[in-house]
């Protein structure tokens, strides 16, 4: 057996799938994670691994401009009371001044750079941050953007999101429709920016998870193959309304793209990029057996 208790636990986390399924998978993938997902998403048992990266962490999403630049950063707590201090809010609001001031291009440099005269980022983090609040605290990611853009945040820290672009026409009218983009990207996820963004190898993934699906259904048991690749390409086009924030309906409009939307909005607009950062995606969070503590600390277990 290539693969552990815990590795069927986090597959199941992933998928919502039952254990013994999850087991079979893995069993099936040679311990491989990813396989075993598609194995599932082949049966019909996992619906785009509905659940991939939405396991909670607590923490902060934060935004900030200056001049032209603005950057976004995600700084995890354990707990959301922290979340919501004086000191871990003022250190997030610090750090995206330095990020914005220095240029650093990683968490690595971020954490090297000078909070203030006596200490460096990770001196006053571990010193200051951690002591006074009593929780484990890390920065986990940032991102710079320069030109034009335009952000969100949702949730007081929830999910940020900056959308970039190219305008020829009025600034404010094309910050204004990159503005209503961040909404839509906060609220329907994208991956990709458009169709021309999503890699050739994840469509032939999708491709065959299609298929096999198709195949495993009875009902299509005697449709020819021509009917089967059609019934593909009908499931691929949704992949990309679906995941391609300028292919996706509107979420403010009348059942119109949100390209057809920026085209009406502000023609001579081009939008060229989008950061999506979620609070705590794809970090596991530890679950709290409340009476399992109680028991252990009154010496009963």
């Amino acid at each position: 057996m290539n693969f552990t208790a815990k590795d069927v636990s986090d597959l199941r986390a992933q998928t919502g799938i039952g254990m013994m399924e999850c087991k079979k998978a893995l069993t099936e993938a040679n311990g491989d994670m990813e396989e075993a997902v598609k194995i599932l998403r082949e049966k019909g048992l996992a619906v785009a691994a509905k659940k991939a990266g939405r396991i909670a962490a607590e923490g902060k999403v934060a935004i900030k401009a200056c001049g032209n630049k603005t950057a976004v950063i995600e700084v995890n707590c354990e707990t959301d009371f922290a979340a919501k201090t004086d000191k871990f809010v003022e250190f997030i609001d610090k750090l995206l001044d330095i990020v914005l001031e220095t240029g650093v291009a990683d968490v690595e440099a971020l954490l090297a750079a000078k909070f203030d005269a006596e200490n460096t980022v990770d001196d006053y983090l571990k010193k200051e941050v951690i002591n006074s609040i009593g929780e484990n605290i890390s920065i986990r990611r940032f991102e710079v953007v320069e030109g034009l853009n335009s952000s969100y945040v949702h949730g007081g820290g929830t999910i940020g999101v900056i959308v970039t672009g190219e305008t020829t026409g009025d600034e404010a009218v094309a910050k204004e429709v990159l503005k209503n983009l961040a909404l839509q990207a906060a609220a329907m996820n994208p991956k990709y920016l458009d169709r021309e963004s999503v890699p050739a190898s994840v469509i032939e993934a999708e491709k065959e998870i299609v298929l096999a699906q198709i195949k495993n259904d009875e009902k299509n048991a005697n449709k020819p193959e021509a009917v089967l690749e059609k019934m593909v390409t009908g499931k691929v086009a949704k992949y990309y309304t679906e995941n391609c924030l300028m292919e996706q309906e509107y979420v403010k409009g009348d059942k119109e793209t949100v390209a057809k939307y920026v085209a009406g909005a502000a023609k001579e607009l081009k939008v060229t990029g989008f950061i999506r950062f979620e609070k705590g995606e794809g970090i596991e969070k530890k679950e709290e057996d409340y009476a399992a503590e109680v028991a252990k600390l009154a010496g009963t277990k």
